[in-house]
């Protein structure tokens, strides 16, 4: 059964239309995806659907009772009073009223002056019927967990998302919209709102890049592409497929007519006796091909998004032992150690507030421990993407933030003109010279991995690298990681990004951190399950060391090496990093051959030692332990 048909709809805001003829059939209780490049109008769609936005051509058919609720895709900042008003204000005018009342009996307590007022609000809301109302609200507070006395301004990201989730639910919707719903929650708030709606009756039409999130939830894809809308029931596997074919036939489409064209260019700029004999239904025709050719709308490009690597760190890139980190007085974590190596990718996951971002500034030593002690490795090239976007500033153009007042960049040892480099990353040359503060989530971070690339690295830093980025950008960039050679810290909230890219995880649990082979999935595997009716056990993270004090098991003359091996290690890391940049210039092959193989066999035996080095320190490191 039809709930919602959407007829012709067209709406432009500039050149090109953003919605051009979109057409849609929405059923009962389907659950919807809508995906499509950043910026391609989704999020304007959703308008037209709720009734915000009036299109310039076409209508929707839907019954008169329906009712449709749309869940923003940022929290709005005049948002304040308590959880129950913020509900509340999803009834409209009625619910209005019942907000304001309970502020008032709220405040009548203190301010028995308010008593007036408070008798005549009873009055108003009696004559506008708003008291069974009420119990709606109540009834979906404790259908979410949320207790309405609470302040809303206090609450963190995912539970002010949660709020505004019963803002929209109150008004028991015959269709919900929903933009962006995972945007800055924590992995178990994202599996929370997934089995919530999977129980959820209504009609769901929603907006992610969250892949694991379409794959649980949506039973058909629809996607805006040029201002055209096109359907693919089934799993996101169906539509990836499907929209693979569809691209290639189009391809084909676009090359044969290109082709015709081509051929009738020529035809027409034959010679005069040509000219006097031409068919003028074949001129008519061409014509027509030129049209067509100058409304063809090209699917925006891909990223062209390249890492530029530096020269190898050392093999131990940095040491952290027995660190902890307090907030307010609060542990965040304590006395946890933990070794990353060259070529690690490692994810660190938790919920929001927990000290993801601290942990990572600790490990790079940006932030000193409030315990034990960090010690960084050799040759570290550090690029880090901060999820706030502080390297970005706001004032200054695409173009400045990225070449800071020069035209060309090095990229890769060859010059790039800085607006050819911004293209790779889909910014157009009037997009590049506007100020950082007009663009788009996703853009900014767009802008963000184009300014972190700029420059060659071996110890990545990524922080919330993929909120906002869409489907096709986030595939490019896990393919670019998975390519990367060297180190990468990553904290992510995207579970499927998490388990293609990491190879090991560290984990806020209840009882500390925890190092975990392998992604995600791997961790859910792994984890310990907590005993029934009793409490909950506080085992010791896996890289924690025992704080009983052990007999060593190392001969004082194993533990002297021990505590000289690091050093060592360093002053190889550095004659090897010498040799490097030594053989790497341009006329060290124009000496003499015997030079060239000295100094060839001498890099060998020191990366040797080097190697032999660090298999006896892990040695020793075990037995210690």
């Amino acid at each position: 059964m039809s709930q919602l048909i959407l007829r012709n709809i067209r709406l432009s805001f500039g050149a090109a239309p953003l919605l051009d003829g979109v057409n849609l059939i929405v059923e009962k209780g389907e659950r919807l995806c809508l995906v499509g490049r950043n910026g391609a109008g989704k999020s304007t769609l959703m308008k037209v659907i709720a009734g915000d936005i009036v299109p310039d051509e076409g209508h929707l058919e839907h019954n008169p009772g329906l009712k449709i609720a749309r869940l923003v895709q940022e929290v709005p900042e005049d948002a304040q009073g308590s959880i129950y008003e913020v509900v509340a204000q999803g009834l409209g005018q009625q619910g209005k009223l019942l907000a304001k009342y309970q502020h008032l009996s709220l405040q009548l307590a203190q301010d028995p002056n308010l008593m007036g007022e408070f008798e005549r609000l009873q009055v108003e809301i009696d004559a506008a019927g708003a008291w069974d109302l009420s119990q709606q609200v109540e009834a979906t507070l404790s259908r979410l967990s949320l207790q309405g006395e609470q302040e809303f301004a206090g609450l963190s990201g995912g539970m002010k998302r949660r709020v505004l989730l019963a803002q929209a639910l109150v008004q028991n919707p015959d269709i919900l919209l929903l933009d962006e719903p995972t945007n800055h929650l924590d992995m178990e708030a994202i599996e929370w709102l997934e089995e919530f709606l999977l129980g959820y009756s209504a009609t769901l039409i929603f907006i992610t890049h969250d892949r694991a999130f379409i794959r649980r939830l949506a039973t058909r894809i629809i996607e805006l592409d040029r201002g055209q809308l096109s359907s693919w029931p089934g799993s996101y596997e169906a539509y990836l497929k499907g929209k693979a074919h569809a691209l290639e036939v189009e391809e084909k489409a676009q090359a044969e007519f290109d082709k015709k064209l081509s051929q009738e260019e020529a035809w027409i700029r034959q010679g005069i006796k040509a000219r006097r004999t031409r068919n003028e239904g074949r001129v008519r025709a061409l014509k027509a091909l030129r049209r067509e050719h100058a409304q063809r709308r090209q699917r925006q490009g891909q990223v062209a998004m390249n890492m530029q690597e530096a020269h190898s760190s050392g093999r131990l890139v940095l040491e952290a032992k027995n660190i902890g980190q307090h907030y307010n007085a609060e542990p965040l974590f304590k006395d946890f150690s933990f070794t990353l190596w060259r070529g690690d990718k490692v994810g660190i996951i938790g919920p929001n507030g927990c000290g993801k971002s601290t942990l990572l500034k600790t490990l790079l030593g940006e932030l000193p421990p409030t315990e034990g002690s960090v010690r960084l490795g050799t040759n570290l090239e550090v690029a880090y993407f901060d999820q706030l976007r502080d390297t970005l500033d706001e004032e200054k153009t695409v173009v400045d933030n990225v070449a800071e007042g020069s035209d060309m960049l090095t990229i890769n040892g060859k010059p790039k003109h800085v607006i050819g480099y911004l293209q790779d990353f889909l910014f157009e040359p009037s997009r590049a010279r506007q100020p950082v503060k007009s663009l788009s989530g996703g853009e900014r971070n767009r802008l963000l991995l184009a300014k972190l690339f700029t420059r060659p690295f071996n110890l990545l830093v990524l922080d919330e690298p993929t909120n906002d980025l869409d489907t096709d950008t986030l595939d490019l960039l896990e393919e670019q990681l998975l390519q990367y050679e060297g180190t990468l810290l990553l904290v992510s909230h995207d579970r499927e990004f998490i388990d293609n890219v990491v190879t090991s995880t560290l984990v806020f649990e209840p009882w500390g951190l925890s190092h975990y082979v392998g992604g995600y999935q791997d961790w859910l595997a792994q984890r310990p399950a907590p005993k029934e009716n009793t409490p909950t056990p506080e085992p010791k993270p896996q890289t924690q060391p025992k704080t009983a004090p052990k007999k060593s098991k190392l001969t004082y003359g194993e533990r002297l090496e021990l505590e000289r091996l690091p050093e060592e290690m360093e002053t190889l890391e550095t004659q090897i990093a010498a040799l490097e940049a030594t053989m790497a210039a341009p006329d060290f092959y124009q000496q003499e051959h015997t030079v060239i193989t000295e100094a060839t066999q001498k890099l060998a035996r020191k990366q040797a030692d080097l190697e032999e080095k660090f298999e006896r320190w892990a040695e020793l490191e075990a037995l210690q332990e």
